[in-house]
């Protein structure tokens, strides 16, 4: 009788360990998922924060790329047929 309980409080004390690893492992990877998810969403915030900066700043290297992009759109919007020529058939 002793040998059986014995070996019933073995496999009990079995059991929770191998319960506790496996919720060691499920804590470690939730905790890698989580940290990542907060990683990103704090990569996205601080460029979120940076681009504002850039758009408000009036440093002449930004004054430059605004009149580049503009001068893009402006070449943009321009049609490609000459005054006058026919349209293609």
């Amino acid at each position: 009788m002793w040998w059986f309980l014995g070996v019933v409080v073995a496999m009990q004390l079995y059991f929770v360990r191998e319960l506790v690893a496996a919720f060691a492992l499920f804590v470690l990877g939730f905790a890698v998922i989580g940290s990542l998810i907060a990683t990103l969403y704090l990569l996205q915030k601080t460029w979120q924060v940076a681009v504002v900066r850039v758009a408000d700043s009036t440093h002449p290297i930004v004054n430059a790329a605004r009149r580049g992009m503009d001068a893009v759109g402006e070449l943009a919007r321009r049609s490609l047929r000459r005054p006058g020529s026919a349209a293609a058939r």
